[in-house]
């Protein structure tokens, strides 16, 4: 059984007047935020006060770019170039450092949303892109990668570190990938359920699809999206729940497992 784990949302995504999830509760509750970063959603106020926030609550701060698509929130396929890929996610983590270095504070990691992470867990060469983009930068920025997908494999190829990431309100298909959005089962509402999935996880190291399959893989972090009605609930559920079973909840940079 694990000692130690980092849980983590998807954060800072309102845009203008337009306002999205509970980002201040939920920022006391995790420890590591992934910060939209203008492409699929946030804009530079919302950014500067999602690093506040992260500041003020021990939160380690991390870039989470995005395809080109703020109408469909990143969640659609775009075709891009792995040179534009490069391009893409390297003016994202750049644009979010600069507001982390205004306010005394630092960028850690970086972690694909939406199609973006979808589409390179399946496809090593995209994902090959991302982590090139993000050494470029950075090479010691971390990649918040999805579990037993070409991410890692891409990320330690390159000489990144790599966290291992599983989600807690989603659920997985025999390979061990995101059960797409479009079917009626791919996410969990129920925060109990989601902490029942989450310790089962980590006790076993694996994922378990909707079908029972079991996947092994190393888990790192778990990840709590932060644009849902049950967010706040499921995040203090689930971490509550880990510490009963004296598991500490850390940042993602003071994490020993990762490789």
């Amino acid at each position: 059984m694990a000692t130690e784990i980092n849980i983590n949302s998807d954060l800072g995504e309102s845009f203008g007047p337009w306002k999205m999830g509970n980002d201040p509760d939920v920022l006391k509750i995790v420890r590591s935020a992934n910060i939209a970063c203008g492409f699929h959603a946030g804009d530079p106020t919302v950014m500067a006060s999602t690093v506040k926030l992260s500041i003020e609550n021990g939160v380690s701060i991390g870039a989470h770019p995005g395809f080109p698509d703020l109408q469909g929130f990143g969640r659609r396929v775009m075709r891009f170039s792995n040179a534009e890929i490069e391009t893409i996610i390297a003016y994202q983590v750049g644009a979010l450092m600069a507001i982390a270095a205004m306010q005394g504070a630092r960028v850690t990691h970086v972690k694909p949303h939406g199609m973006l992470g979808n589409m390179s867990a399946e496809d090593e060469d995209l994902s090959l892109a991302i982590a090139r983009a993000i050494k470029a930068v950075d090479r010691e920025l971390i990649f918040l990668a999805q579990a037993v997908t070409a991410q890692g494999t891409a990320a330690r190829k390159v000489g990144l570190r790599a966290a291992e990431e599983v989600f807690a309100d989603r659920t997985y298909t025999d390979a061990g990938l995101l059960t797409p959005r479009r079917e009626p089962n791919a996410m969990i509402h129920d925060p109990q359920e989601s902490l029942r999935s989450v310790k089962r996880m980590i006790e076993e190291q694996a994922i378990f699809s909707t079908s029972g399959k079991k996947v092994p893989c190393q888990i790192d972090s778990v990840c709590v999206h932060g644009d849902g009605p049950t967010a706040v609930t499921t995040a203090r559920t689930v971490r509550d729940g880990l510490e009963a079973s004296q598991i500490r909840i850390v940042p993602l940079p003071e994490l020993r497992t990762m490789q």
